[in-house]
């Protein structure tokens, strides 16, 4: 979203500053500050982001700089899992309804950061108890609205630690629509739901990717190894555009397992990459790795520009195949 702000008239850092405009590609919209009696959290200045961001026709959105929630979901809660949700406080916008822990970004913050800060902040969500599998944008042009889908991978229980929260619970997926939802979560549940059984996995042909370019890697195939292991630890942290994967949504974070055969066994391993250390004929397990991932019921992406190898795991499980400039483009 490109804007150029009137900074004449606009109290960018102060609770009680005035309203002010910004020419955006959207169109033209307000910037509106808090009122300063109204309630915030959690206690200390406000953040430039904190503020109302008002379109042409009157509709207001929060967050200056967009804003961003977590979907957490617990697939060890109930049959498909249970994702917690926070009914909101009367006073709030669209309040006594239900939807994520979530709130206005900070500026300079990223989607993920807000909503992980937004969830410790009103729910008490440890950073380190999710994991992120997609980011879901809605954009109106002139604002958006970030979504964070994330696996939680260590046990954990809510707390209401802000005063937004009227009550929070995990609530099975199947019964989300049976409360009364705030409307802009409503409308992305649907986009969301059908997406939470998918859960992408990309399988790396380590010693094809290594040896597809000629530096020397053949002096040292563990240390070669153990460089893309770090470039790979690396895309798993940014994620991967969602187009590349041929999924909808604008990121997806999927779980990248990389091969490793000979004397690469000997490479380090990296943080965010699962490493399957070869005992015999990499291929063969290369193999075995997809055919087990995709029985699980996982998205599969075999990386590999070896085409005896791209047929047996196209034959044998159906996996998609992408040849090792696929990947080498994302690193």
């Amino acid at each position: 979203m490109a804007c150029r702000a009137d900074s004449s008239s606009i109290g960018r850092d102060t609770p009680g500053g005035v309203a002010g405009s910004i020419l955006c590609e959207g169109g033209e919209v307000t910037i509106v500050p808090p009122a300063p009696g109204e309630p915030r959290r959690p206690s200390g200045p406000r953040d430039p982001g904190d503020a109302w961001v008002v379109a042409a026709d009157g509709t207001q959105y929060w967050g200056r700089f967009g804003a961003a929630g977590l979907l957490a979901l617990d697939a060890a809660r109930g049959a498909r899992g249970s994702v917690l949700l926070q009914h909101r406080v009367s006073w709030s916008h669209h309040g006594d309804t239900w939807a994520l822990p979530g709130g206005a970004r900070h500026q300079g913050e990223s989607a993920c950061d807000g909503a992980l800060r937004e969830s410790a902040e009103e729910a008490g969500v440890p950073a380190d108890a999710v994991a992120p599998r997609l980011i879901s944008v809605f954009d109106v042009g002139i604002w958006t609205y970030s979504t964070v889908v994330a696996d939680v991978t260590m046990p954990f229980e809510p707390v209401i630690s802000d005063p937004e929260s009227r009550e929070l619970a995990w609530v099975p997926v199947e019964s989300v629509t049976d409360y009364p939802l705030h409307p802009g979560f409503a409308d992305s549940w649907r986009i969301l739901e059908p997406l939470l059984g998918v859960r992408p996995v990309i399988v790396v042909d380590a010693a094809n990717v290594v040896g597809s370019v000629p530096d020397g890697w053949w002096k040292d195939r563990a240390g070669a190894a153990s460089t893309l292991l770090q470039r790979l630890a690396a895309l798993a942290g940014d994620g991967v555009d969602g187009a590349a994967l041929g999924l909808r949504e604008a990121r997806w974070y999927p779980e990248i397992v990389a091969v490793l055969e000979g004397e690469a066994r000997g490479a380090a391993d990296a943080l965010g990459v699962t490493v399957v250390r070869a005992e015999a004929h990499g291929d063969d397990t290369i193999v075995g790795q997809v055919e087990h991932l995709a029985a699980s019921g996982r998205r599969v992406t075999a990386v590999t520009s070896d085409r005896g190898l791209a047929a047996r795991v196209a034959e044998t499980s159906g996996a998609i195949v992408e040849p090792v400039s696929w990947l080498r483009a994302l690193l």
